[in-house]
């Protein structure tokens, strides 16, 4: 008899996700310090745009504005455009053990870019969607939009490299 922890990972489903490039009013991008968790490899690449878990039968921009919501407070925003395509990324095998209690092998990502018009006021990441939600960053900052590949773990970075490429009409 087969369970899911004897599944090889490549036979495991990614995870529905949304990913949000929010761009401020000088064309720079909200750029979160994570403050832990199993992708958390190290101080230089802990850094990561806003993401989360799409919930059962929620449509991907209705995720986004939650998770954004969820993570940072924000809800002054506009759309500015979407990746066409789903982006994924294959969790490395320690931290596909880890992650979401091992069902999945990584994400594959819906991302949206976003405007920024309230005042950096309204982020709070320490006390995110008004205190109902755990925080996910210690630290935030805006930061242009051609560094934040380097700045996430590598395993990421392929599909940042694309986020960027999408949305660099957007960057300041």
């Amino acid at each position: 008899m087969s369970n899911r922890h004897d599944k090889k990972q490549d036979d495991l489903p990614y995870r529905p996700c949304v990913g949000l490039c929010v761009f401020n009013a000088a064309g720079k991008v909200f750029l979160g310090r994570r403050i832990g968790g199993p992708e958390h490899v190290d101080a230089t690449h802990s850094w990561q745009l806003p993401q989360g878990g799409i919930d059962k039968g929620e449509e991907p921009f209705a995720a986004a504005l939650r998770e954004l919501y969820e993570e940072t407070s924000m809800r002054s925003v506009t759309k500015l455009a979407e990746v066409g395509e789903w982006l994924s990324y294959d969790l490395p095998g320690r931290i596909a053990g880890e992650a979401w209690k091992g069902k999945y092998r990584g994400q594959t990502q819906k991302w949206f870019a976003l405007r920024f018009t309230g005042l950096d006021a309204e982020i709070n990441i320490t006390r995110p969607g008004g205190g109902h939600h755990k925080p996910e960053f210690m630290d935030w900052r805006w930061e242009s939009l051609d560094k934040v590949a380097d700045l996430v773990v590598p395993f990421k970075r392929r599909v940042y490299e694309e986020v960027v490429k999408a949305f660099r009409p957007f960057a300041g």
